[in-house]
């Protein structure tokens, strides 16, 4: 275990066409679960420029109207991590998402918030369980 202090993920909830970006993840961290495009929050970068940077390496999306959503509190028991991940939500720009990091994402699809897959990632359900609807975010 970890047992160190909390990291800064970002999330971004990636929306076109009133559905949400999720991906299906192939990394340990996760491994199965589907989520948001997001990672570490790199030294000096803001929440925009960190999401609009890992949906583009991630995804190959460009994004614009990124705007803060929420945050979560994600504690992984069995891995030891704990994150505080805060959910940038932004609109999708023409263009399909694809699958660049194939050592971490097994494929991307759009979904509606009302009704998402199985299993979700730990700061997604912290986010359901609050209600959260990134639609809602103007």
């Amino acid at each position: 275990m970890e047992h160190e202090r909390p990291k800064v993920g970002i999330g971004v909830a990636v929306i076109r066409d009133g559905k949400v970006l999720l991906g299906k993840r192939k990394s340990p961290h996760g491994n199965g679960d589907w989520s948001c495009t997001g990672g570490h929050l790199e030294f000096g970068e803001t929440w925009e420029e960190c999401a609009i940077r890992e949906t583009r390496e991630e995804a190959g999306l460009m994004i614009e109207n990124v705007r803060f959503g929420a945050v979560t509190n994600d504690i992984f028991r069995e891995t030891g991590k704990h994150y505080i991940t805060i959910f940038m939500v932004a609109n999708a720009s023409p263009g399909d998402p694809a699958v660049l990091e194939p050592d971490k994402w097994e494929r991307w699809e759009w979904f509606d918030w009302k009704a998402l897959p199985s299993p979700l990632f730990l700061p997604i359900v912290n986010l359901v369980a609050r209600k959260f609807d990134p639609l809602d975010i103007d």
